[in-house]
């Protein structure tokens, strides 16, 4: 136990039952406590007479207990501590726990919807990079799968897709010409995009350096005519020739 207070990391509980539950459960499911969880540790009526067989046992059940309870006190902050009033087993705190921070399914279907209405509006914003974007999409889709959600990672990838800004258009276009839609990861989608991202970056940088460059040499007249005409045709090439999948 000792070795455990020094190495285990135990997962903090921030309000969000369904995320910290799953951690824990893992967590004690690795320790091999699980089951203190599921069936519970319960005391001999006092003045029962026990084997040493059965004495053993109560012994070991109730360290076992300790243990768990040991990891669920660190995992709370005072305030939530304090509010547990029976604190006498660890499968009666953590029932407590769900019960007062779990939800019950008719308040999980009421953030389903929020949450589903919220992944329908995603939409990359202008000047956002990939891996931003990719950031908040992947924190709607955590949040509905913790909530009981299921949702395909084709159903994330289409939705990336559709929802990039226009600098990406030929990108998605290639995607959906040159790779079947259905097996392609999320992780490998960010990889493609990230790519094209630098790479538009880059060309981004040196264009604006070529402008830079013919201001200092003909002024303002200059710098007008070559935006006017220069940047546009860097673009359309650039667009269609960066592109890889």
């Amino acid at each position: 136990m000792n070795e455990d207070k020094t190495y285990t990391k135990i997962p903090h509980f921030d309000g969000h039952h369904d995320h910290w539950s799953e951690m824990m459960e893992n967590l004690l499911k690795e320790k091999g406590l699980w089951g203190v969880v599921e069936r519970g540790h319960v005391e001999p009526i006092e003045g029962t007479l026990l084997t040493d067989n059965q004495q053993a046992l109560v012994e070991e059940s109730r360290v076992r207990d300790h243990q768990v309870k040991h990891y669920l006190f660190q995992a709370l902050d005072r305030n939530v501590f304090e509010q547990i009033l029976d604190r006498s087993t660890a499968k009666i705190i953590w029932t407590a726990l769900k019960k007062k921070y779990g939800g019950n399914d008719k308040v999980k279907k009421a953030l389903r919807n929020a949450l589903r209405r919220d992944f329908e509006m995603l939409e990359m914003k202008k000047e956002e990079k990939i891996d931003d974007y990719f950031d908040r999409v992947m924190a709607v889709w955590n949040k509905l799968i913790s909530n009981g959600e299921q949702m395909s990672e084709v159903k994330i990838v289409e939705t990336i897709l559709r929802t990039l800004t226009d600098r990406f258009t030929y990108v998605v276009v290639s995607i959906e010409e040159s790779k079947d839609i259905e097996n392609i990861s999320v992780d490998e989608l960010q990889s493609i995009l990230n790519l094209h991202e630098q790479k538009f970056n880059r060309f981004k940088k040196e264009e604006d350096d070529q402008v830079l460059k013919v201001e200092d040499r003909f002024g303002t007249r200059g710098r007008g005519s070559f935006r006017g005409r220069g940047r546009g045709r860097g673009r359309s090439s650039f667009n269609k020739a960066l592109v890889e999948c």
